[in-house]
């Protein structure tokens, strides 16, 4: 069997649940290097992370951990449990405050302020596939740093907004915090 075979076919494909998943890493079915994440039953080996994502994942994180303080936990790039299904691991999660840090268990929809992720070589799948999984799970807000086109793109529910250099937003979780999109892209 070919290629052009398999791709006329539909193959069955195993889905996995949050459990599961972490079970396969507990059995050393996965390097603990290994950049996966758990999305809609599938799982997904994330790029590797260039420079320029890098240093914008470590200004975010300076920025709103200054900016927050102790109103919020700024999670970097760690799991977020929303759904028997998907584990995804965004850039920076700006978290409800829980004295215990969330050592009881990964975050969940209803303890997220807002998501934010870094774009550049993945801004098609964050876009179409983990902004909606966010709404879907009852976020109700979703930064992009759009690395490629130099904007950030904020999502609320159905609205949708682009902002540029110069521009200022506020999250809907922290109306009195106010930031310059020039902070976030650096």
């Amino acid at each position: 069997m070919n290629r052009a075979t398999i791709e006329t076919i539909e193959l069955k494909r195993h889905h996995f649940n949050v459990q599961q998943y972490h079970q396969m890493y507990e059995a050393g079915i996965f390097a603990e290097s290994d950049r996966l994440e758990l999305i809609y039953g599938e799982l997904v080996t994330m790029s590797p992370i260039n420079r320029r994502h890098a240093a914008c994942v470590n200004r975010l994180t300076y920025l709103l951990s200054r900016i927050m303080g102790n109103r919020a936990i700024v999670a970097v790039q760690n799991p977020i449990r929303l759904t028997d299904d998907s584990e995804p691991q965004p850039d920076v999660a700006i978290l409800k405050w829980q004295d215990d840090f969330y050592i009881s268990g990964h975050p969940t929809a209803s303890d997220i302020h807002w998501l934010i992720e870094v774009s550049d070589t993945t801004i098609g799948i964050d876009r179409r596939v983990k902004v909606p999984l966010y709404a879907e799970s009852g976020i109700i807000e979703t930064w992009l740093v759009n690395l490629n086109e130099d904007c950030l793109e904020v999502y609320r529910g159905s609205e949708e907004l682009i902002l540029h250099r110069g521009d200022r937003i506020a999250s809907l979780a922290f109306p009195d915090v106010v930031f310059a999109v020039t902070d976030i892209l650096g």
